[in-house]
């Protein structure tokens, strides 16, 4: 069966397991937006009262290599504010990510098996490990490894004078995405779960899995050199065949109705 007619599927059951019409479902999704959307307005709050001592930890990885002396800059009046700003709401997401990740399953569980749906504690748990592994991974050992490789180019006549409002978008986006990256396994159980995916899938298409995964990481990567990109596309490897064991583990377990 095609992708979308088994997602077409999956939709459809989802109303006829709650007997809801469409209006109903789409009022479920609002709410789950607007609880997202609050927990993530909580963390921006929180996150801005510390937003000084948030920047210093995440400027660590390229204060470690830059030249003695040398200092963030900001050339516009209001880029310093901004970014601030802009860090608090990267970090509010960050802190928001158990109860985005909770909303997410809380509206596709109805599609699923009683037996299914207790198991959301470990998704949540699981998810939001993974997504702080993610992140984690790509601040201790990426980015020191990409910085090194851009201050290199620093001479007696070349300076780096980083800016703060570039080195945090750089830097956010970078962490984000290795943050989604290990979100693999969860996103490919659930589309096991749903029936969207088997695991001849998975298995089928794992020499596209690999190519792919070194595509991504040359495209993502902040350098041009292959120890950075094999730094993000090894771990999407490792995810995927990860996702396999789980999926294959799923496929033995016993299945009950509601």
């Amino acid at each position: 069966m095609l992708l979308h007619q088994q997602i077409f599927k999956i939709s459809i059951s989802i109303m006829e397991d709650e007997k809801l019409p469409l209006t109903a479902h789409l009022e479920e999704l609002r709410k789950r937006i607007i609880i997202c959307l609050i927990a993530i307005g909580v963390g921006f709050f929180i996150s801005y009262l510390f937003s000084e001592q948030i920047f210093a930890l995440l400027s660590r990885p390229l204060v470690a290599v830059l030249p003695r002396n040398s200092s963030f800059i900001f050339t516009g009046i209001t880029e310093a504010f901004f970014t601030y700003l802009k860090l608090s709401l990267f970090s509010g997401i960050f802190l928001a990510s158990p109860v985005i990740i909770y909303q997410i399953w809380k509206f596709v569980a109805p599609g699923l098996y009683e037996q299914e749906r207790r198991s959301i504690l470990p998704f949540v748990i699981t998810a939001t490990f993974l997504f702080i592994i993610g992140i984690v991974f790509c601040y201790a050992i990426v980015l020191p490894a990409a910085f090194k490789f851009f201050v290199s180019y620093n001479t007696d006549t070349i300076r780096m004078l980083p800016s703060l409002g570039e080195y945090l978008t750089f830097t956010c986006v970078f962490l984000l995405a290795f943050g989604i990256v290990f979100e693999v396994p969860v996103f490919v159980v659930c589309l096991a779960k749903l029936g969207i995916l088997k695991e001849h899938h998975l298995t089928s298409n794992r020499k596209l899995i690999i190519l792919g995964s070194f595509i991504v990481a040359a495209l993502l990567t902040p350098t041009p050199d292959a120890i950075n990109q094999s730094l993000m596309a090894i771990p999407m490897i490792i995810l995927y065949e990860l996702s396999i064991i789980v999926v294959r583990y799923m496929k033995k377990m016993p299945r009950k109705n509601n």
